[in-house]
């Protein structure tokens, strides 16, 4: 039933400012629209909707990622606007915080919004 459906993305935010900020202005999205409840997104023409929720607090899991052609000028560009990607103890991360996948050569970086919410970018080997 749902093979066809278009998804819609939810990201929670509890200072929904700051997280709008974030998104609209160092992440570059693409502004849709807005209501009492969120701000809304196109991300490629699947719908995110940035959503206020009272006392939220960051996901530790990945809730949103980005497949690009180019991970590390995807770093780059993104830490020029004050990203920092994250390093995790043991995962065997290169000095961008790139892991790379041994068997596919997937490379993948994670990043954190104001909130706490882990987000990430995937070049797919």
């Amino acid at each position: 039933m749902l093979t066809n459906a278009k998804p819609v993305c939810f990201v929670l935010a509890a200072d929904l400012p700051k997280a709008r900020s974030f998104y609209t202005e160092t992440l570059g999205l693409t502004e849709t629209g807005e209501d009492p409840f969120a701000v809304s997104y196109d991300l490629a023409g699947t719908t995110l909707r940035l959503t206020k929720v009272e006392g939220h607090a960051g996901s530790t899991h990945t809730v949103l990622g980005w497949q690009v052609a180019d991970i590390g000028a995807a770093i780059t560009d993104l830490s020029a606007k004050g990203v920092a990607f994250a390093i995790y103890e043991g995962f065997g991360q290169d000095a961008l915080g790139v892991w790379t996948d041994p068997g596919s050569g997937t490379k993948i970086a994670w990043f954190h919004d104001p909130e706490g919410n882990n987000l990430s970018l995937t070049q797919f080997g």
